[in-house]
């Protein structure tokens, strides 16, 4: 209570009208609220309370209850209760009952409540509750009733259920036609993704004028938030809608199927644009019964009311969702995106691109798990898990995946961005694909489907990627042909549509490259020569708007890393590449390679692992696939128990890591991963007619042991401890890690690319790294490591025959 007043001309001192005061025996008076009771005790108490009546100011009512206690304590009881919210200020003039209304009732029945005496109006219940808000009730509640709300109206939406609940909160209601001068606009809509609320979202911002939006008329009310133009830190419908569409992209892949209107009108400068035929409308299920409409609908009038009597809380940024069947609500905040072309600066990734990729010293992280990072997984879910949510989040949700034996930990973070699709069976696979995360531990497997969320959503394309478009030929020797990292062989383009036709998307052969067409290039930096180089667009980021495929190219996620700094997801990065290199080797050469001597690798984490799997049923070996890049790259791998694959499907996993115990964790952890996706394997074998070439596989299944006899440990090898690689240990610096990385590569003739993805609005960096000439796990044939490595290292006395190769592709 420190606003300066003027006697007789306010602010007045008085009860808030929420408030009611009753008189007790003795020397006090308890104040009722409509949730608490506080009492005042003391000498005075009850004439001070009586003075309580809005008729002073606060110098006028310490003069005034001098007789009854000094002013210094009557000062104090008068803050204690301003800061209960049970006194406060109020602008206007006193109760027309005057003095005499509050004090007459003093001693007299102690159930009568001590406040204004004059008959109570309408209006008292609104004032109450703007008082109890902590505003001058009688203020609030005249701003409310004197302010026009435009109402716009999106859809289906009934304008007289509308104002009919409007004016029961006392709010003018007029329509946007005739309200271009109202200061605030209430939207209402059947659908946050509306394609009209851009329009709407675009007038609004030029006009300055906030603007409420909500979908009352569901299921799940949806209210808010309040759009704010002008606000530098406030987010605007762009951005909400960017994040919408993200988690309905499944929804949307099937409306593209069908021909239908598949939002993209919402999707901002740089989207695919809206198809020129007329859109077939499929507006989405509204199972609402009356009482939800009603709770949804006076939900946004409340919002409005309390927008305009000047009330401001975190909360009105968010979208507030009711459930209707629970009554529970809760609200997902809305956060401006850096980048965004209608309230930000859309020119942020292109600008982030053209700089070079400059690593910096970046210490290392305990508590990283099979990881070397530059957080703990417990500061990384910690610093960025307003990144998960299901409304506003980048992914809906993190959560244990279920089917795991006890004791084994892999989480689910959404579903994986790097597929998509026009057909009914493309679409089927996106729904059903999914983004995960592994580790020994829940909190590292939490931070691990976090980091693949964001390493997936990091690299799909969003229209503000840099690209410039010439054909190979024109850009001269800065490009590099697509092939020359993707790795096809001449052969499998002139089979691709048999093979396409038989093999899924990972495994499918894009059309050959045309050097002289036009063709979109996004710079990604070459860490090994300093300088930028030029790659398609297509192949370094997921195009879901246009089904995946673009110039006839489409990207992996072969090298992509999100990562606590640039550095440790470059390092992941590139250590996913050696991985995949050395995976492809032995897989498609079906090498002989030797056993991991799991007891040798002595550690808790492993011990439980293997008493999981045990109780589960299953066994468990590993194998060192490690090449000639010198990194430790293992493959665990599962069956039943028995002595054959009838048990439980063989399942595997891959990890690398200068560290051989690291390396272990990550194949195992991986592994694990796999086990809630297992079928029962099928009947019927696995193969092609002999002398086919590997283009003729009719479909791919979980492997059999019989039939992929490099999934066994070579006996004739002795199994590998963790003495058999060689390791200097681990430094303490990420930085480190990056230097030896290009030291390597430039030793093997090759070229170390890197691209920053990382997106402002996410925060986590993210890269994709390649190295042209590394293999990756997917079925590509073309000349080079492939065939030469295996030789080079002994495993093969000479390099096999294309029509040698392993028919059967990786089982993703």
């Amino acid at each position: 209570m420190t606003e300066a007043q003027a006697p007789g001309h306010g602010p007045f001192v008085a009860l808030k009208r929420h408030v009611r005061a009753v008189p007790a025996p003795g020397e006090a008076v308890f104040m009722w609220s409509d949730t608490d009771v506080t009492a005042v005790r003391g000498a005075g108490a009850k004439a001070l309370v009586s003075l309580l009546d809005g008729s002073r100011t606060l110098p006028e009512l310490l003069r005034d209850a001098a007789a009854a206690m000094p002013a210094e304590e009557a000062g104090r009881v008068v803050r204690r209760l301003a800061e209960a919210n049970l006194v406060g200020y109020r602008h206007t003039a006193p109760c027309p009952a005057g003095p005499a209304g509050l004090t007459g009732l003093i001693g007299t029945d102690p159930a009568s409540a001590l406040g204004c005496a004059s008959p109570r109006s309408d209006r008292e219940p609104a004032e109450a509750y703007w008082d109890r808000a902590g505003l001058d009730g009688f203020v609030a509640e005249d701003t409310v009733r004197g302010t026009p709300v435009a109402l716009i109206a999106v859809g289906d939406v009934d304008r007289d259920e509308v104002r009919a609940a409007c004016r029961a909160s006392s709010i003018t209601a007029v329509d946007d036609e005739e309200g271009a001068d109202a200061p605030f606009a209430l939207v209402l809509c059947e659908d946050y993704l509306a394609p009209e609320l851009r329009a709407v979202e675009a007038r609004l911002r030029a006009q300055g004028r906030p603007w409420l939006l909500a979908r009352p008329f569901a299921a799940e009310p949806w209210t808010g938030p309040v759009f704010e133009p002008g606000d530098d830190d406030a987010a605007c419908w762009n951005c909400l809608a960017h994040r919408l569409r993200e988690h309905r992209r499944g929804e949307l892949t099937a409306r593209r199927t069908l021909g239908l209107d598949d939002l993209r009108g919402a999707g901002g400068p740089g989207t695919a644009p809206r198809p020129a035929r007329a859109p077939v409308s499929a507006p989405r299920p509204a199972p609402s019964p009356a009482a939800v409409r009603a709770l949804g609908l006076h939900s946004a009038v409340l919002e409005t009311a309390k927008w305009l009597a000047g009330l401001r809380s975190p909360e009105q940024r968010a979208v507030c969702v009711l459930d209707g069947l629970t009554l529970r609500t809760g609200h997902h905040p809305v956060r401006r995106r850096p980048q965004c072309p209608s309230c930000g600066d859309p020119a942020l990734v292109a600008e982030r691109t053209r700089r070079p990729v400059v690593p910096v010293s970046r210490p290392k992280a305990g508590g990283s798990g099979s990881n070397d990072r530059a957080l703990s997984a417990e500061q990384l879910l910690a610093r960025h898990r307003h990144l998960v949510g299901p409304v506003t989040g980048i992914v809906t949700d993190v959560r244990p995946m279920a089917g795991l034996p006890e004791g084994l930990h892999a989480y689910d973070s959404g579903h994986n961005l790097a597929l998509g699709g026009h057909s009914p069976a493309a679409v089927s696979r996106v729904l059903r694909s999914r983004s995960s995360g592994k580790g020994a531990t829940a909190v590292e497997a939490r931070a691990s489907a976090l980091g693949e969320a964001v390493e997936r959503y990091s690299a799909a394309r969003q229209g503000d990627e840099l690209t410039i478009t010439d054909s190979l030929t024109g850009l001269g020797p800065a490009a590099v042909h697509p092939n020359a990292y993707q790795l096809f062989h001449e052969r499998q383009y002139a089979e691709r549509d048999r093979w396409n036709a038989s093999h899924t998307p990972f495994h499918h052969v894009c059309a050959p490259f045309d050097p002289g067409a036009p063709t979109e290039w996004t710079p990604v930096w070459s860490l090994t020569a300093g300088t930028q180089r030029l790659l398609p667009t297509a192949t370094l980021y997921f195009d879901t708007s246009s089904g995946g495929t673009r110039d006839g190219l489409w990207a992996d996620s072969n090298g992509n890393a999100a990562g606590s700094s640039p550095e440790d997801a470059l390092v992941q990065g590139f250590l996913e590449l050696v991985e995949r290199d050395a995976v492809a080797l032995w897989w498609y050469n079906r090498l002989r390679l030797p056993g991991v001597d799991l007891d040798a690798f002595d550690e808790p984490w492993l011990s439980g692992l293997r008493d999981a799997l045990g109780r589960a049923g299953r066994q468990v070996w590993a194998l060192d696939l490690t090449s000639d890049l010198g990194i430790p790259v293992m493959a665990a791998v599962s069956r039943g128990a028995g002595d054959t694959d009838t048990a439980a499907p063989v399942l595997y996993g891959f990890g690398a890591h200068p560290d051989p115990r690291l390396a272990l964790r990550r194949a195992l952890t991986e592994m694990v991963q796999m086990l809630p996706a297992a079928v029962p394997a099928a009947t019927a074998p696995t193969g092609r007619p002999a002398g086919a070439a590997p283009g003729a596989v009719t479909g791919p299944r979980t492997p059999r042991t019989d039939e992929q006899p490099h999934l066994l440990p070579d006996a004739a090898q002795a199994a590998r401890a963790p003495g058999a690689w060689r390791w200097s240990g681990r430094n303490d610096d990420l930085l480190t890690d990056v230097e030896e990385m290009r030291a390597l590569v430039t030793a093997h003739g090759m070229e170390v690319l890197v691209l920053d993805q990382t997106r402002p609005d996410v925060g986590i960096p993210a890269v994709k790294v390649l190295v042209p000439g590394l293999r990756p796990f997917y079925a590509r044939f073309a000349p080079g490591r492939l065939y030469d490595v295996p030789v080079s290292l002994g495993h093969l006395a000479r390099p096999l025959a294309y029509e040698q190769l392993n028919p059967v592709p990786l089982l993703l």
